[in-house]
């Protein structure tokens, strides 16, 4: 029993959207009186709203400025001398009701149609009354075809906007319909999380006016019947000749004829003749392009207009994301105002005509998507080099785009070498960045092998690592990535042999017998030290290490590591164990690769069987360093009871020395673990 209690006490304070923004607003009013609700009124037009958190501090609708206002809540009116909205307003008939809320012209419409005598009578009824600003909006030819045959016409309309049943606002579902009091024509009901609630795409203004016979809400549009399908609007609008074409090959007639909740964006002739006839052509004839292309048009749900206030991101059939929002009077599509008519309402959803086609990326090729990216400068010099014809086809490749500020000098010459670095730069099949894997092999059109190296910051393609989510369109991929690519074209040692500013090393190499290692299969990372760097090394201690194989190679493999790391890995400080047994610490510091806390001269030198980095200092293990002072401070008893070259026996044996003499060697066991 307390457990069905507590269900049906918290059933009762689960509000509907609506109601939920209309006690926002009265919390936002109570410091005026009783019952007061603060109203964002959008300015320069008529236009209110009941205002939720958000709103109330951005101030805004549809990214227009709002004042604030300060109105009796619905249901409430003002008392002479009082403060706020102290008193209920006085329970009447429908008929009465209407002219009390703001509806009059319906109350004097519903007199000439003799709809009267119905609303004032006994019964249950709910009437969705458009404002007395709906009513003339109509233009002159509606409105006069209305009035002209009051008892046919007109009432028609109106009874259309009633339902035979008291509905308030928490009745009213998102999604569902209520069947009107005209020939029981359906009326479709929106309730939207924003808290705005809408009738056949009419936005409530006023809502739960209780009447001793029904319930009055008011909205902001005289609503029509509707009985055609999406797609009968598409069969019937001359504007949409193409879209008919094009959805009558995809097999998506039936979907629009369907029942359901849609929202289709329906691009006009004028959108399609907009588009290059190329590429409408390659578009028409594909048909898992078109099939994508027109689902990327059809929203998953029906959203009216008027629901719209601020922006929202939706799901397409597709499987994609529109931003959805609006500037003003306007409704725009990732931020374009692209819509020509709005609120087409079916009996399966709604039409809004655009005058752009909104292309999804899976409907693109690999140039289209290179062109409209950060990676546009890459279009130009594979069109440059002759090869947008892999970009532009149905062959399946990934293209490795650099970013457009790796050319922020210029783009390089296109000559042979250019040309076939551009072909390592496609690669032979269709990818996706998720599915990469550390290790993984994949071949270019140049022939080359590229590897793929999986860091906890980065995924990295050789030395070049991905800088933004990767495209995928029709038959190829775009991976956007942060520099020029330099495929390998050796081991290290081939490397280092065929670079003159390593030629010391490599004689240092061969001389401590590493040369087989530096040339089998692996995965090393070289710290390699420049001529220079060897000849910052005082010339008798660079004779002395030369005469030496066993120290020289301990100093070598110092410089190696057996793993991999490219700098695009090197956010932080990252800790490499060296081939010596020592760590090595890799950072960055103002965008320069550092080893040890010297910078580096050369990043990623691409090699077969590794990465080297080109130092300009020879680096030196932990134990060949010269002793250095730490940060704690040095203990002075101790120090001196180190430097003391003997104790003298007399010493232990002083009953007064003898403790001291026990706590500095306990000291120092915990210090040095023992002698």
């Amino acid at each position: 029993l307390p457990l069905l209690l507590l269900a049906l006490g918290l059933a009762a304070a689960a509000k509907s959207p609506y109601q939920q923004v209309l006690q926002h607003s009265r919390l936002r009013g109570r410091q005026h009186g009783p019952n007061v609700c603060a109203v964002q009124k959008l300015i320069g037009t008529n236009r209110k709203y009941f205002t939720n958190c958000k709103q109330w501090y951005q101030r805004k609708i549809c990214g227009k400025a709002t004042v604030i206002s300060y109105e009796c809540c619905p249901g409430y009116e003002k008392v002479p001398g009082e403060k706020g909205c102290p008193a209920a307003l006085p329970l009447s008939n429908i008929y009465e009701t209407l002219g009390v809320v703001g509806s009059a012209t319906t109350q004097l419409y519903s007199d000439r149609s003799n709809l009267r005598p119905e609303i004032e009578g006994p019964g249950s009824f709910t009437i969705f009354a458009p404002s007395n600003e709906a009513w003339a909006s109509l233009s002159a030819e509606t409105l006069d075809s209305l009035v002209s045959n009051v008892n046919i016409e007109l009432l028609n309309a109106l009874r259309y906007h009633m339902v035979d049943k008291r509905v308030l606002t928490d009745d009213l579902k998102h999604g569902t319909t209520l069947n009107s009091m005209y020939q029981n024509l359906p009326i479709q009901i929106h309730h939207y999380p924003n808290g705005i609630v809408t009738v056949n795409c009419a936005r409530l203004l006023k809502a739960d006016h209780h009447a001793t016979n029904g319930v009055v809400h008011v909205i902001d549009k005289v609503i029509a019947t509707t009985t055609n399908t999406i797609q009968q609007i598409i069969e019937t609008e001359d504007s949409l000749e193409t879209l008919r074409t094009a959805v009558a090959a995809s097999d998506l007639s039936s979907l629009l004829e369907s029942e359901g909740q849609f929202t289709l964006l329906a691009p006009t002739n004028e959108a399609f003749e907009k588009i290059p006839r190329e590429t409408l052509n390659r578009i028409l004839g594909d048909p898992e392009a078109l099939r994508d292309l027109l689902n990327h048009h059809i929203l998953k749900s029906a959203m009216c207009a008027e629901a719209i206030i601020a922006g929202l991101t939706m799901e397409t059939l597709e499987g994609t994301t529109l931003d959805v929002g609006c500037s003003g009077e306007e409704l725009t599509l990732n931020g374009k105002p692209i819509i020509a008519n709005k609120d087409v309402l079916a009996t399966n959803g709604v039409v809004h005509f655009v005058n752009e086609l909104l292309i999804p990326d899976s409907a693109k090729t690999v140039f289209e998507l290179a062109q409209e990216s950060e990676v546009s400068k890459s279009t130009d010099l594979f069109r440059q080099a002759g090869l947008s014809s892999h970009l532009t086809g149905s062959e399946q490749v990934t293209l490795l785009a650099p970013v457009n500020d790796v050319f922020k000098d210029g783009l390089p010459v296109i000559d042979s070498n250019m040309r076939n670095l551009l072909l390592n730069h496609i690669v032979r099949e269709q990818l996706s960045s998720k599915y990469l894997y550390h290790g993984q092999k994949l071949q270019t059109l140049g022939d080359k092998e590229l590897r793929v190296f999986v860091y906890r910051n980065n995924l990295c393609i050789e030395n070049a690592c991905i800088a933004a989510h990767d495209k995928r369109g029709r038959f190829g991929t775009l991976f956007s990535v942060d520099k020029m690519l330099t495929p390998p074209t050796g081991s290290v040692m081939d490397v280092l042999k065929a670079d003159h500013r390593f030629s010391t090393l490599v004689a240092a190499i061969q001389s401590a017998g590493l040369t087989e290692n530096l040339n089998r299969p692996g995965t090393f990372t070289v710290f390699a030290p420049t001529n220079e760097a060897f000849q910052a090394v005082p010339q008798g201690e660079l004779n002395k290490l030369m005469g030496n194989a066993k120290e020289l190679a301990n100093i070598l493999k110092f410089h190696v590591a057996d793993e991999i790391l490219v700098s695009g890995a090197v956010s932080a400080l990252v800790r490499l164990k060296s081939m010596q047994g020592d760590k090595l610490e890799v950072s960055m510091k103002n965008n320069v690769i550092h080893i040890n806390k010297e910078p580096v001269a050369e990043s990623d030198i691409m090699a077969t069987n590794g990465v080297i980095y080109a130092v300009n200092s020879v680096l030196q293990p932990q134990a060949s360093r010269p002793q250095e002072r730490g940060d704690e401070p040095a203990d002075p008893a101790l120090e001196i009871f180190k430097q003391a070259s003997a104790l003298s026996k007399v010493s232990q044996r002083n009953p007064r020395l003898a403790p001291v003499y026990s706590r500095i060697l306990a000291r120092m066991k915990e210090n040095s673990g023992g002698f």
